[in-house]
């Protein structure tokens, strides 16, 4: 987004922190203190969202370990945080801030499990609703009260939950953690920048960029990657913005850039970066040769077009289609068209596409055609928020040219509030569905977790333990029992020697 506002150059002055000022018409719609009928159904709108959010979040009382999560429990319940930061940095991926991130659930152990579903999406909505507000206040915009929660709340619930695979990106905490949350994380490192209005505030958002890209780098690999291309395409259309805006623009946007090759450093040189490209890089092709480049494009492609034909995120171009209409100048007036929209439009798609790309490329050498497998989509989610911006964006623009062209527009607003709650209806159908499943394995957990912990008390070193998959989720004894990982981690954390395959028992 390129700056074109002089607000942050100018000194604070009594009543800054408010806003721009609103002239009486307005305020009677806008900002009066008894809301508007449209206030009103733009926050009623905002319920199916939010209530899926909140189910979703209820259902997370059913989520318990596998996979990854059996091999960071007993680390972290016998060395601590720092022990499974130790292994990161140390053995496996060199990513130190996700071992802080893993460590700070996994000390809770199973309840950190259940209550990250809730954290995750409480943290998302409340960065996409800070986000949305400051975005508007910088350009100098005011909507109904509601939009900005409606927008959050819409974009949320597409992120989080229009997906092929909703427990590994919304409940599975280790896939999370480096896929799902990092992109939130980023945005949030955006508020100090929307946010400062003046030398010291504009000095803490050069330092959170800083401190945050180093964060992402060392995060996930995929984000950092995303991160940087929209940091460039930022500081290329920030040189030609007007106003005097542009130089902490483009600070802002240096300072991330550098974070985030600081933290890559980090990463990139660690002990554990070099033992994981040495465990997939033995038996897969170089990301960089011809054809990894190639294969990561057709995997690309592949993923572009499920995206694309996905039809619930029109959704996000419905809500942003109602800013567009709604959002007027301080004067009340509706804003202009944006200056240079073709260029701006077209480098943040190509950001998009590069990104994504990119992000394929690095993937492809260790899930190879699987990149593009709908249960791998977890790994599309370092730049989907982006997407469901743009979205956002694009019906923004709609909203606008509409408005600046047609007296009445009550037939489109009610076309959008009809979009915005259908697209809420086939994620719930999922949820359910996916709720009767997790129901069922956590019971089954639960009973084979008492079985597991009595015997290991009575003296047992080994254990049988069924195999209990959901949402194609690694367990013990896969690919018809050949595959034994992660069993080691699963007798660990019972603190047993070994466990056998339960389905071949009598």
């Amino acid at each position: 987004m390129s700056d074109s506002t002089p607000d942050t150059e100018v000194p604070d002055r009594p009543g800054d922190e408010r806003g721009p000022s609103v002239p009486p018409k307005a305020g009677r719609e806008h900002g009066s203190r008894k809301p508007s009928r449209t206030s009103v159904w733009l926050t009623a709108l905002s319920l199916p969202p939010l209530a899926l959010l909140a189910a979703a979040a209820w259902f997370g009382r059913w989520v318990r370990p596998g996979a990854d999560d059996w091999c960071f429990l007993p680390l972290v319940r016998d060395h601590g945080v720092t022990g499974l930061i130790g292994e990161f940095y140390l053995d496996d991926n060199g990513r130190v801030t996700n071992a802080l991130l893993v460590g700070a659930y996994a000390t809770f152990q199973v309840p950190g499990h259940q209550w990250y579903a809730l954290v995750s999406g409480v943290l998302t909505l409340g960065v996409l609703w800070a986000a949305t507000v400051l975005a508007l206040r910088r350009a100098r915009l005011t909507v109904p009260r509601g939009l900005p929660l409606l927008v959050a709340a819409t974009a949320t619930a597409l992120f989080l939950f229009v997906t092929a695979n909703t427990y590994k990106t919304f409940y599975w905490p280790a896939a999370s953690v480096s896929h799902t949350m990092p992109p939130v994380l980023a945005c949030a490192a955006l508020l100090p920048y929307l946010a400062a209005r003046s030398r010291r505030g504009r000095g803490v958002a050069l330092g959170v960029a800083l401190l945050a890209g180093a964060a992402i780098g060392t995060l996930s690999e995929e984000t950092a990657i995303v991160t940087v291309v929209l940091l460039v395409t930022a500081l290329l259309l920030g040189g030609r913005a007007a106003g005097t805006g542009r130089t902490f623009l483009r600070r802002w946007c240096v300072a991330g850039i550098v974070g985030v090759g600081a933290g890559a450093l980090v990463l990139i040189t660690s002990p554990g970066s070099q033992s994981r490209r040495e465990r997939f890089g033995a038996r897969t092709t170089s990301m960089l040769a011809p054809e990894s480049l190639t294969a990561s494009l057709r995997g690309f492609a592949e993923i572009t077009v499920t995206v694309a034909t996905t039809w619930q995120y029109v959704g996000a171009v419905a809500v942003g289609t109602l800013v567009g209409l709604s959002c007027r100048r301080p004067d009340g007036s509706p804003p202009g068209r944006p200056a240079r929209l073709p260029l701006t439009a077209c480098a943040w798609v190509t950001a998009l596409l590069v990104s994504g790309y990119l992000c394929t490329v690095i993937s492809y050498p260790v899930f190879q055609d699987r990149v593009s497998d709908p249960s791998a989509n977890r790994l599309w989610n370092d730049y989907l928020l982006v997407y469901v911006a743009l979205l956002v964006g694009a019906g923004a623009l709609l909203g606008g040219a509409v408005r600046r062209r047609a007296r009445r527009t009550g037939v489109l607003k009610a076309a959008c509030a009809v979009l915005c709650v259908t697209v809420c209806f086939g994620p719930a159908v999922a949820l359910v569905a996916l709720d009767a499943d997790m129901r069922a394995r956590a019971g089954k957990w639960d009973a084979q977790d008492r079985r597991l912990r009595e015997g290991a008390a009575a003296g047992a070193r080994v254990l049988p333990y069924e195999r209990l998959v959901i949402s194609q989720m690694l367990e013990p004894f896969s690919r018809q029992g050949r595959s034994y990982w992660p069993g080691g981690c699963v007798a660990d954390h019972y603190r047993i020697d070994r466990v056998t395959d339960g389905s071949r028992n009598p």
